[in-house]
């Protein structure tokens, strides 16, 4: 039976008011100290704290009934054991971004949370740490996410569009995948991409126009063209914000989508309209995650190496499965078929596998709409 896990203080104060045990539970990353005479009070049989600060009453009364602490860990910029996934806002802190770039400040994207992440990662030895722990801390981080992000996911229905962080704001495939992501969403299906530019900046963009038009989104990657790639940082970083501010999702709920970015690519800000980031360190992890959650089917917009890797990371994943194979639509025929020319080889593949007549490849929004909801009724 899985663990009572407690990420906020508020969850907890209701589940002890309502009589709850804490034996056998986890409380991730809280402040306790306020808690000392309910926890002195408790059963801590089996109880793990992840993080946690306690005053010294309760930690001794914890570990004298077989709890176990894990303790912080000093000097990080993360928490490792962070209880729910980033917010652009955590991360990036849209608007004090905003108002430093245009007081001149060149180093406005270091100071965000982000930007200090990455800066004390490409300072600890980048993907090699030879701390420790900081290869430690890095490794709680990411079973963190990957624990918040499964409880946002389950019971939805996931699909990824993959794609190129090179594609430009004013490509049109850039609007296309917009739409596409704007219709699924209106379907109920939930997006999720690896969490930056290009593709993957456009497949949250659509999502928070579930319940706008397409003129209006037509009109925000209009405004978003003046900087149409990320290697403007300041000017990408600004328009984002414009947008995001001019366009407010009308129903939060709705307008929800996860990104899913890595630091091993800091140097790429995340973009600005995810609702919610799972950001990893290990970009292995993040992109077997990436493929494995999306068994509603994954879209693959035009992209390159890393895009490429996904298709064939899917298509092993679909080879093997023994049951309820995922749908694997190629969005691009000439560019899948000539400029890039992995679906001749995806069909050959294919033949005889269960994964077979989910195979297909289009220029058609409409046609990987019908797709996704066949598969969805099959």
């Amino acid at each position: 039976m899985p663990r009572l896990e407690f990420e906020s203080l508020e969850k907890l104060d209701h589940y002890l008011a309502a009589g709850g045990s804490l034996e056998n539970t986890v409380c991730q990353s809280l402040d306790l100290r306020g808690r000392t005479q309910a926890l002195v009070a408790a059963n801590l049989r089996g109880a793990v704290f992840l993080g946690c600060q306690l005053e010294p009453v309760a930690m001794a009364h914890a570990l004298n009934q077989g709890g176990m602490l894990f303790p912080r860990l000093p000097e990080l910029p993360y928490d490792p054991y962070r209880g729910f996934l980033y917010s652009v806002e955590e991360l990036l802190e849209p608007e004090e971004l905003e108002q430093r770039f245009l007081a001149g400040d060149e180093f406005a994207y270091d100071k965000t949370l982000d930007g200090r992440i990455y800066t004390h990662w490409h300072e600890t030895g980048q993907e090699r740490p030879p701390d420790i722990l900081d290869a430690l801390g890095r490794r709680l981080h990411d079973h963190a996410i990957t624990d918040a992000m499964e409880e946002l996911l389950e019971g939805r229905e996931v699909v990824a569009i993959m794609g190129g962080h090179s594609l430009g704001r004013d490509h049109p495939d850039y609007f296309k995948v917009a739409l596409l992501s704007r219709r699924l969403t209106q379907e109920g299906f939930f997006m999720i991409s690896g969490g930056g530019p290009g593709a993957m900046e456009a497949t949250h963009l659509g999502a928070v126009f579930v319940d706008r038009g397409e003129d209006e989104l037509a009109s925000a990657v209009a405004a978003l063209e003046s900087a149409p790639t990320y290697r403007e940082k300041r000017e990408w970083l600004l328009t984002g914000v414009a947008v995001r501010r001019r366009y407010p999702p009308k129903d939060p709920e709705r307008a929800q989508s996860l990104g899913i970015p890595t630091w091993l690519y800091g140097h790429e800000p995340p973009n600005l309209f995810a609702s919610h980031v799972a950001k990893y360190f290990a970009n292995s992890v993040r992109e077997d995650g990436l493929v494995t959650v999306a068994a509603a089917g994954i879209v693959f917009a035009p992209g390159n190496a890393g895009t490429v890797q996904e298709i064939f990371q899917d298509n092993t994943q679909n080879y093997y499965i023994e049951s309820g194979p995922s749908p694997m639509i190629l969005f691009g025929e000439d560019y899948w078929k000539w400029r890039r020319p992995v679906y001749p080889l995806l069909c050959s593949l294919a033949n005889g596998k269960k994964y077979e007549n989910w195979l297909s490849i289009t220029d058609s929004v409409g046609v990987v709409v019908d797709t996704l909801l066949r598969y969805r009724s099959a």
